[in-house]
């Protein structure tokens, strides 16, 4: 079955106070729970702000490494989550529900892709 890949992005500016509400926390734990025992939530997190975060770039066979935080940018990656499910339109579903727990005043866009098979032995999911 496919996995996918759900980037969760967040405008770092728009913190909502100290961040998800305790009500958020219940319905999100719920839910994500319940991904968990149908086996549609392979693996979900958070990630630190930017300001914590560092870049590595290449390009014209030099490397560059940036230390966060990056001004430039205003929606970044705020956490993932990896799906397992029959096709792309389950898993969008699925990510209706996720963003559907959230209140009102949160903007937040997921980005659902497909995960490709890397095919590098010892490396992947049936590794």
């Amino acid at each position: 079955m496919p996995r996918y890949l759900a980037m969760i992005r967040i405008d770092e500016n728009e913190t909502h106070g100290t961040g998800p509400s305790p009500e958020l926390q219940q319905r999100m734990g719920e839910l994500l729970e319940g991904m968990a025992k149908e086996g549609v939530l392979l693996d979900t997190a958070g990630l630190a702000p930017t300001s914590e975060g560092t870049r590595v770039h290449w390009q014209d066979g030099h490397l560059s490494v940036t230390d966060g935080p990056f001004t430039e940018a205003k929606e970044v990656i705020g956490g993932y989550s990896i799906l397992q499910a029959r096709d792309s339109a389950e898993a969008v579903e699925w990510t209706k529900r996720f963003l559907k727990v959230h209140e009102d005043y949160w903007t937040i866009t997921v980005e659902v892709r497909e995960i490709g098979e890397a095919g590098i032995p010892g490396v992947g999911p049936d590794a």
